[in-house]
């Protein structure tokens, strides 16, 4: 049972203000309409996704269910940020209840635990694929794709739910000032008075779990890969197989990219902007791209499109 002394420091702050890319008033409107056009252009290239795989039979394959399940995260992830996002640049002040901080923080981390276990999904999909092409359709059975998507999802909700608990517990005392333009949990953390040191190696397993043993899986498999595509003979399979896997390669580099700089960096103090700068690149850059990225050489998309186009011409002059 809690004592009182830590219950009146937990409940001493109601609220929590971000202090968002900047302060100036003009640039705070100008962002607003960047990011609230980009935020709408990422839905629309997303649901486009979606919609295609499931439209196109052509497309009811294990590569495209996954690539639909991490379009649908994707809008769940920026809908999560930046809506909180534009309310604070419009309004021009960063306040944002305690509740609804952790309740954002808490999704934020279901979605970026679930996306590292889909790519590391979508990259084991493309090893079986070219190395294992006889296979491919048995292996890669639409259960076993369900069963992959209902572990990285389960996965995704298991862990953040557990340091969340304890964050709820946390005694918070000081400054309610977050550097930040959403609740990260490291700047949650950061903000807490109690003894935080069993959280943080708790982090640190999930950490190896959810990211670094998908980007394992992700390095062995494209090794792989890589070894099977030069001892192909055929000059024109080496392209496919190239082809079929410079889309993923490039979502995984800027997924892990952002978040090796992020968390492997050293510690530069708790006023440090550098967090916000490279979770630009996560929050806002990466989901606008990764539609543009999987869609721009896809022949398989790009049959899709035009069929759906031809369908709804067909329609429109019947």
């Amino acid at each position: 049972m809690l004592d009182r002394t830590r219950v009146v420091n937990q409940t001493s702050i109601t609220h929590f203000v971000l202090v968002g890319l900047t302060s100036h008033r003009r640039t705070q409107i100008a962002l607003f309409v960047a990011i609230l056009i980009a935020y709408l252009i990422t839905l629309l290239g997303n649901l486009m996704v979606i919609l295609l795989v499931q439209l196109d039979s052509r497309l009811h394959t294990p590569m495209y269910f996954f690539l639909s399940n991490l379009s649908f995260l994707e809008m769940c992830f920026v809908s999560n940020i930046l809506p909180q996002m534009l309310a604070h640049l419009l309004a021009g002040n960063g306040r944002i209840l305690f509740n609804c901080c952790i309740a954002q923080m808490y999704f934020g981390g279901i979605l970026v635990c679930t996306e590292g276990m889909l790519l590391g999904a979508m990259a084991y999909d493309r090893y079986i694929a070219i190395c294992c092409p006889l296979v491919y359709v048995t292996v890669m059975s639409k259960g076993r794709c369900l069963i992959l998507a209902a572990i990285s999802w389960f996965c995704g909700f298991l862990f953040p739910g557990i340091y969340t608990h304890y964050i709820l517990h946390l005694s918070f005392c000081g400054s309610n000032i977050i550097n930040h333009f959403f609740c990260s949990l490291h700047m949650v953390l950061r903000l807490g008075c109690g003894d935080i040191h069993l959280i943080e190696v708790f982090i640190s397993v999930v950490t190896v779990i959810v990211v670094l043993i998908p980007l394992c899986v992700i390095l062995v498999s494209y090794g792989l890969i890589i070894i099977s595509i030069v001892h192909m003979s055929s000059g024109a399979g080496r392209s496919k197989a190239f082809s079929t896997c410079s889309s993923h390669l490039v979502v995984v580099t800027m997924f892990y990219g952002s978040l090796l700089g992020l968390y492997l960096k050293p510690r530069s103090g708790a006023d440090s902007s550098y967090d916000k700068h490279v979770a630009v690149f996560y929050v806002m850059i990466t989901p606008l791209l990764n539609p543009v990225i999987y869609t721009l050489r896809n022949k398989d998309v790009h049959a899709a499109v035009a069929k759906v186009l031809r369908r709804g011409f067909a329609e429109q002059n019947s």
